[in-house]
């Protein structure tokens, strides 16, 4: 039986959601720099912000690796 420690796998899960968050950052922080796009764009950045933080939020709850699983994009 594998045994699994939550620990390093939440610290796994939280390296993918940065890398998530980061992918979908990048065209938003080319945008940003345009003046007639910014305010959409830090309107749009927001949401992409709010999206992760509760699944920050989540993976930091989660006691099981399926929560992890399902707190995962």
């Amino acid at each position: 039986m594998i045994t699994i420690n939550i620990d390093k796998a939440k610290t796994i899960a939280h390296d993918k959601r940065r890398e998530a968050r980061s992918a979908e950052f990048a065209p938003l922080d080319i945008k940003a720099t345009i003046p007639s796009e910014a305010i959409a764009a830090e309107a749009a950045r927001q949401v992409v912000r709010d999206k992760y933080a509760t699944m920050q939020t989540a993976i930091d709850a989660a006691t099981t690796t399926d929560q992890l699983k399902a707190a995962m994009p």
